[in-house]
């Protein structure tokens, strides 16, 4: 007799491979339309963003080249720290994904997690740029300048708290484990809406600095 089994034991097929990333079962096709549903309403969004940064960016040319009133503005050194700190999330947030790819999971739940605690941070400091200025005495109605400036970090915040929205959405899926393929686009569509956001608050910096 072939084999190793007992007599009257039949032998099935081999059990399927487990998905240690969780995925809910859905074929790759399936997947596949998702993933471009969900990037093209990324673009959307990044579109409708882009805009709202226009339209502001504009209103404050205008107001600039108009005003008599303008006066440069002091703003406090924590602005710089809170960008270092913007930029290495999006740094961070790249490690983590690196790590996905590579199967370390521990890894992208370490490098996720403190990329969504250095985007908190951001937040934080924002708040207290505010209150040091409102300590100052420097308010939103104060002058034009100081009025472009919360609108525009105002703005930009309100876009941010978003983004560290999904970001702990997707820490909470990985740690609870999760994230299967079919869910991984989230993945790479909040860290393409991260960059994104990063690359405003460069601009931001370079016009509130220079002209601001």
């Amino acid at each position: 007799m072939r084999g190793s089994l007992p007599s009257g034991v039949i032998q099935g097929p081999p059990p399927p491979p487990v998905d240690w990333g969780g995925g809910d079962g859905s074929g790759p096709e399936g997947r596949g339309a998702d993933r471009r549903a969900s990037f093209i309403g990324l673009f959307v969004l990044l579109a409708a963003t882009g805009m709202v940064f226009v339209a502001l960016s504009m209103a404050f040319w205008m107001r600039h080249s108009t005003s008599d009133d303008w006066i440069a503005m002091r703003k406090p050194p924590l602005l710089w720290v809170n960008t270092a700190v913007l930029l290495a999330s999006s740094a961070v947030l790249d490690r983590a994904r690196v790590a996905l790819k590579r199967g370390q999971r521990d890894g992208f739940n370490f490098w996720w997690t403190a990329a969504t605690a250095l985007g908190i941070a951001f937040l934080i400091g924002q708040a207290i740029v505010w209150h040091q200025l409102s300590n100052a005495g420097v308010f939103i109605a104060s002058s034009p300048t100081s009025s472009f400036f919360y609108l525009l970090t105002a703005a930009h915040a309100v876009h941010l708290l978003g983004g560290v929205a999904a970001l702990i959405y997707v820490d909470v899926q990985a740690l609870r484990l999760r994230l299967g393929p079919a869910k991984r686009t989230i993945i790479d569509v909040t860290a393409v809406f991260w960059h994104f956001l990063d690359g405003v608050w460069l601009y931001l910096m370079v016009l509130l600095y220079v002209w601001g």
